[in-house]
């Protein structure tokens, strides 16, 4: 009986290093889309996960979402029924809206300070560094998607408006301007808020930093009141206030005038309050993106 002829060794093939690395070889990508290879798309790319993340992570946190909705539903209440009946009823409910709306736009910056914040003391920011993600998009990620929690807080305060007889007597147009620049103005805001974030210790002191300088800078103002009322240079404050500005914007996109014997300002900002909110709005995106980047970095490089 003949032995089996033997198999001649074959040797392996070498390895073919002729193939183009791909994205995630490189180190610049979270996917294999190749648009994330251009640094502009890929920092777009990278914020839209963060956002996202950032969104699903709401459903571990039911406090945050109650307060974005429950607290409109508060604030209208109390200021349209409790302060309205004294100050022109039905006819101040129509025009505390532009206030209402304007005060929850500035409240909702406590939600990107405590979110950041709890991302920052539960090492999750550090994790993130790990990955080749753009510091700039962690950032950026919280900002996106907090406009979505602004969105619905803004949806609540309107139905309760609605419920208690407000109505927008302008066109489509004029109610989109005033949907846009509330988006601005809250885009402008969550950046204030990421900053308040990297400088608070930790989430607890962020979430009382949030709102120290939320609650004056909210009604010293003329959300709710006449400015011309407040005493000496709180006037002045009022009238220059970002905030006051985005009420009258919004007042007058949606054609709320003011109830009889309201007194109304008449300096500069009330008289352009959509082009002083959009410059103001441009003003504060540009300073606070700075200071934060400059506070994450120095903050994560320790």
């Amino acid at each position: 009986m003949s032995a089996p002829a033997r198999v001649p060794h074959t040797a392996m093939p070498p390895h073919r290093t002729d193939r183009a690395p791909g994205p995630a070889a490189t180190g610049t990508a979270l996917g294999p889309t190749g648009a994330r290879g251009i640094p502009v798309l890929r920092v777009v790319a990278e914020s839209t996960d963060l956002a996202l993340r950032n969104l699903l992570h709401l459903r571990r946190t039911p406090g945050l979402l109650i307060s974005c909705l429950v607290e409109p539903v508060v604030y209208a209440l109390l200021i349209g029924y409790v302060f309205g009946n004294s100050l022109g009823g039905p006819a101040y409910r129509s025009y505390m809206m532009g206030g209402l709306i304007a005060q929850t736009v500035a409240f909702t910056t406590t939600f990107t300070t405590v979110g950041l914040s709890r991302d920052l003391e539960q090492g999750m920011v550090d994790r993130f560094r790990a990955l080749p993600i753009s510091r700039v998009a962690l950032l950026l990620g919280r900002t996106t998607s907090d406009l979505t929690t602004c969105l619905a807080s803004v949806a609540v305060t309107t139905t309760c408006g609605l419920l208690m007889g407000w109505r927008a007597h302008t066109g489509p147009v004029e109610v989109a301007a005033g949907v846009l620049l509330v988006l601005l103005f809250s885009f402008a805001m969550s950046w204030v808020g990421v900053f308040v974030a990297l400088v608070a210790p930790n989430a607890q002191v962020a979430g009382s930093l949030g709102l120290i300088w939320l609650f004056p800078a909210t009604f010293i103002s003329s959300g709710f009141v006449s400015g011309s009322t407040l005493p000496g240079p709180l006037s002045t404050v009022a009238a220059w206030n970002p905030i006051t500005s985005l009420a009258n914007a919004l007042r007058r996109l949606f054609g709320n005038t003011p109830p009889p014997g309201f007194h109304v300002r008449h300096d500069w900002p009330a008289q352009h309050p959509e082009l002083y909110t959009a410059g103001c709005s441009v003003l504060l995106v540009a300073v606070f993106v700075g200071l934060s980047a400059w506070r994450h970095r120095t903050r994560t490089s320790r």
